[in-house]
């Protein structure tokens, strides 16, 4: 079992005819990884996702919170290619939405101070973090700037708006390890993963940190908050 699109892209490289189990590995179908979500072929299934439609949703909930924004700023691991992805999806959504994205990639830790000066020279409206390993191992950094300079900042999955982020819409985490061991049990039973559809998220969490929308002066509207699954006071 893997999670993310470098480690999924690995084992298909490597594991030969062992059984693999993809989670978190962006839209499996566009990076290679499967034939389709209906007939993966060879030894992958897994859990995909809906990267289009969730970052269709993730900036409709920055909107919806924060009214005045317009551009954007994004923060993705340029060297996942499932999560460069999950940017350009992104970035044809805004263009839907009349927004602007300030794409800025990353590469490793250090680039996060690069990405730091320019929203410090060119100040975006919000940021949206794309959340890979090397986003989620940086994530204080993120939080804490957001804070210092006021910025509204969208995540991927609730655990980040429990370390400080402001807002977050995405699967639920659990759910989604909970369905790949489900898949894991049944290879282990004899099925073989070219006959297992890869299957798609079902539950999903807009998660709010109306502490954190307090430090930086914003009043989320009530329409949001009772909407949401997990409200930190």
């Amino acid at each position: 079992m893997t999670a993310s699109y470098p480690a999924a892209a690995a084992a298909k490289e490597r594991a030969g005819t062992t059984p693999v189990v993809v989670t978190f590995s962006g839209d499996p179908v566009a990076t290679g990884l499967v034939a389709s979500l209906a007939h993966p072929g060879g030894t992958i299934t897994g859990v995909s996702e809906i990267a289009a439609e969730l970052s269709a949703k993730r900036l409709a909930v920055l909107k919806e919170a924060v009214p005045s924004v317009r551009a954007v700023a994004v923060l993705w691991n340029a060297d996942d290619f499932g999560m460069t992805l999950r940017y350009q999806a992104a970035e044809v959504e805004a263009k839907r939405a009349g927004m602007l994205i300030v794409p800025l990639g990353v590469h490793a830790p250090d680039d996060f101070d690069t990405a730091f000066s320019e929203m410090t020279k060119k100040p975006p409206d919000a940021i949206l973090m794309v959340t890979d390993v090397l986003t989620t191992l940086n994530r204080k950094r993120v939080i804490d700037f957001a804070a210092e300079h006021r910025l509204p900042a969208i995540y991927e999955y609730a655990n980040l708006v429990h370390d400080g982020g402001l807002l977050s819409y995405g699967p639920d985490v659990r759910s989604i390890f909970e369905r790949a061991a489900g898949l894991t049990d049944r290879i282990l039973k004899g099925a073989k993963p070219a006959d297992l559809p890869l299957e798609l998220p079902s539950r999903f969490e807009l998660a709010i940190n109306l502490k954190t929308a307090k430090v930086l002066g914003l009043t989320i509207p009530d329409s949001i908050v009772v909407r949401a699954d997990d409200v930190i006071e």
